[in-house]
């Protein structure tokens, strides 16, 4: 089983977090992103940077994520597809994605990009609290423990 992160949008916090526990469960841990940051040395972790542009890091995730492996986001589309090649997708703020809540979320995030459209003003996520990070750090250490 292997981490990979969908890193762009990924709160520092939250990398940190995701860092520890592969260090400590010795789970190889993979960034992705279109943007360099840094990371500590270590052979579990490592980066991969791709082209800037729409869905290229999302695509990348799931061309190389295998069935069993956990990707790390908060979208929407990218964790539907997570599940449908047999992984498991975990929202940094702790949620676990299923077959049945990503295909919820996929029909309020649609609706909600349909209202945009049409110039509506919806709004974005809350800013990430100390909760929610809380609830992330359990919600991984419990999926890890599970894989040992």
């Amino acid at each position: 089983m292997q981490i990979w992160v969908d890193a762009d949008a990924c709160p520092n916090m939250i990398k940190e977090i995701i860092i520890r526990a592969a260090n400590r469960t010795n789970t190889k841990t993979t960034f992705v992103s279109n943007q360099g940051f840094s990371l500590p040395a270590s052979p579990l972790i490592s980066r991969l940077i791709v082209p800037g542009g729409f869905d290229v890091a999302d695509n990348k995730i799931i061309e190389c994520m295998q069935k069993g492996d956990l990707v790390i986001t908060a979208d929407i589309p990218l964790a539907s597809a997570v599940i449908d090649k047999e992984g498991t997708a975990l929202n940094p703020r702790g949620e676990l994605y299923t077959k049945s809540n990503v295909k919820q979320r996929l029909s309020i995030r649609d609706f909600s990009e349909g209202l945009r459209s049409s110039g509506v003003r919806t709004g974005g996520p809350d800013k990430i609290s100390k909760k929610n990070i809380q609830a992330f750090a359990n919600s991984l250490d419990r999926f890890l423990v599970q894989q040992k």
